[in-house]
């Protein structure tokens, strides 16, 4: 039996999971119908997709944790929760892969202006979301089945993650890193609001307060865990994440 205090937790939980669907919901439907496409609006409109997964998985497994009078219909529901933990896994490699994306873009678009509009492909932003997508999940396709039919290769497929996740993270750190720099130039701050210092501060913080802490504790125990459930502060904070990431980068992408 839940005690109190957990169920009160899992409520809370539960409720920032259903505000960030809501957040991404709106952010999809706006980028979708009211927003002329460019590369931002596309990377954002496949992150807004993916975090929107991401909160919609954990609002299931928060509701199947608050009602144990559906779990118990469930012989197997060990199985659902391996399931949907995976599915997690994908959507998260996912929005990882968007946020280094849509970091690349801007400084890219900041850095090499010219290239940008003159030589840049059409279709990339496009292109790109498609190639991350699959790979998130040839990915986590392959760790499912090792997972299923052979574990000993479980541990292995983690540290593939983690490096993923760690290469994700420093490709983000340095363009982030080569935007700042410019922006120093006293020339460069004339044609670029300081909006776009904000931007680029609160992008880099909250990728690495908010997203990174629960993908690696997601990979690092995937070995031994068999369930997705908020024991520990990451998921709050990867919940927090998902819930205010399309605001964040849409902002971005407008300066």
């Amino acid at each position: 039996m839940l005690s109190y205090e957990y169920k009160v937790k899992l409520g809370v939980f539960l409720g920032i999971s259903f505000c960030g669907l809501v957040d991404n919901a709106i952010v999809m439907r706006f980028l979708f119908f009211h927003v002329k496409k460019n590369p931002f609006t596309v990377y954002t409109l496949n992150l807004a997709v993916a975090d929107f997964s991401l909160l919609l998985l954990f609002s299931l497994l928060l509701l199947l944790s608050l009602s144990l009078t559906i779990c118990s219909l469930f012989d197997d529901i060990l199985y659902i929760y391996i399931a949907f933990e995976f599915l997690c896994y994908f959507f998260d490699v996912s929005s990882l892969g968007l946020l280094t994306a849509i970091s690349m873009e801007r400084c890219v678009s900041v850095l090499f202006p010219i290239w940008y509009r003159c030589c840049r492909p059409k279709h990339l932003a496009g292109t790109v979301c498609g190639l991350l997508w699959a790979f998130s999940g040839s990915l986590v396709s392959f760790m499912y089945l090792s997972f299923s039919f052979g574990r000993e290769h479980v541990k292995t497929y983690g540290a593939v993650a983690i490096a993923i996740c760690v290469t994700f993270s420093l490709i983000m750190l340095i363009s982030n890193l080569f935007l700042f720099i410019k922006l120093q130039h006293p020339g460069f701050r004339l044609r670029h609001p300081g909006k776009l210092y904000v931007a680029v501060l609160i992008n880099t913080i909250f990728f690495f307060v908010f997203a990174i802490p629960f993908s690696m504790e997601l990979f690092l125990s995937l070995a031994g865990r068999l369930q997705l459930l908020p024991e520990d502060i990451s998921l709050l904070l990867a919940m927090l994440n998902s819930s205010i990431n399309p605001v964040i980068y849409f902002l971005v992408g407008c300066c």
